[in-house]
């Protein structure tokens, strides 16, 4: 066997963001954001809580999307294979 070390997998590199603060997006217009909270491997998804769901417009003047709305949501579980994108928001803070 060769030394070569495996790439993270998925589940690895999502739980190692656990307590974080999230944006997935499912389609190019619609997607959640909220705080990570688990991570699973049969059936493949992700928890999030605090949820607020976000509807995404992009203009030719401005072509990359930006939230144009969010509505409230509880806590929710998405399977991996309805995820287009999944992006790790910075606190303001930092």
């Amino acid at each position: 066997m060769s030394d070569k070390k495996m790439p993270p997998s998925i589940n690895y590199m999502l739980e190692r963001n656990i307590g974080k603060k999230v944006r997935v997006i499912i389609d190019p217009a619609y997607g959640f954001e909220g705080i990570l909270s688990a991570v699973t491997q049969k059936p493949s998804g992700i928890w999030i809580s605090e949820v607020e769901a976000i509807i995404l417009r992009a203009t030719i003047a401005q072509p990359i999307p930006q939230v144009a709305s969010r509505e409230e949501r509880g806590d929710i579980f998405l399977h991996l294979d309805s995820i287009q994108r999944i992006e790790i928001l910075q606190d303001k803070n930092q």
